[in-house]
């Protein structure tokens, strides 16, 4: 493939930026005119990057439209299907089928009722992708390096495209810490040789046996009273007293999403199972 967009996308820390910053080396270094742009503003709270590569004999624009992409590299399930409309009719999905489920997805875990997506194959329509599920993050600690489910799954792309191994194993040796070099390649070389998993057959969530409840437990010498507890609590749970500080008005209710605490500038909320409210 001498010209193509590709999509990498992620939330932070799984290293797409260092994915997108290796395929756009290996397109430099053979002679394309290269094309990238990003998104990655809350990636440091896990939020989602995403991060475009289009390379050819010229390219006008850094960003993919939507239903362009040759291939979408994703290094999460949800990420996955959050982007899939991007990809062409027979396009490449080449994903990491390991699943990051955020707190709000995940609210009440009384039942472990869940929002998060099952895993069917996205659809595009009358030519679906080409889904290739490659365990990536079980490949790169076999490797000897966790965090390189990024480099595994770069590794799987390599073999749709027309640049040799050689290029890519180069670009990580200039781009990867010296340390975890080596380890990278063994990465790399993992995902050429993966062979894509099954889609796993649906199944129900099974909750936890017994009733559960939750206990709130407010610090007031540490609330400063934003109010953010109180506005994102999703059962009504907190209130702001006389004083301005979160109260627990209505304990009963808190299905334990732990969301309140998770957002807590101050550290002042913990959740935690059995009992009613308590208040310091």
């Amino acid at each position: 493939m001498s010209e193509g967009s590709v999509l990498i996308v992620g939330v932070g820390g799984q290293g797409v930026l260092l994915a997108s910053d290796l395929l756009a080396t290996v397109c430099l270094d053979a002679g394309l005119d290269v094309k990238k742009s990003e998104v990655h503003g809350m990636a440091q709270r896990g939020g989602v990057v995403i991060s475009h590569v289009r390379f050819g004999a010229w390219v006008h624009s850094p960003l993919v439209e939507e239903g362009q992409a040759d291939a979408l590299v994703a290094l999460e399930w949800a990420e996955a299907l959050r982007w899939s409309a991007f990809l062409r009719p027979g396009g490449a999905l080449i994903v990491d089928p390991v699943q990051i489920v955020p707190p709000a997805a995940c609210a009440d875990r009384r039942t472990w009722t869940s929002r998060y997506p099952p895993m069917d194959p996205p659809s595009t329509g009358g030519r679906g992708p080409q889904l290739c599920l490659i365990p990536a993050q079980a490949l790169a600690k076999a490797a000897g390096v966790a965090r390189a489910a990024n480099v595994v799954l770069l590794g799987a792309l390599s073999t749709r495209l027309d640049f040799p191994p050689a290029a890519w194993e180069e670009a990580i040796r200039r781009l990867v810490p010296a340390a975890v070099v080596e380890a990278n390649l063994r990465a790399f070389a993992a995902g050429r040789d993966a062979d894509p998993l099954p889609l796993p057959p649906p199944g129900p969530r099974v909750a936890p046996g017994g009733e559960r409840r939750f206990a709130v437990a407010v610090v007031s010498a540490w609330c400063k009273g934003c109010d953010i507890c109180v506005r994102i609590c999703p059962q009504d749970c907190l209130r702001l007293d006389s004083l301005g500080l979160v109260r627990v008005t209505a304990p009963e209710r808190c299905t334990g999403c732990r969301l309140c605490e998770l957002l807590c500038p101050d550290f002042a909320i913990t959740v935690g199972e059995e009992g009613g409210a308590v208040v310091v």
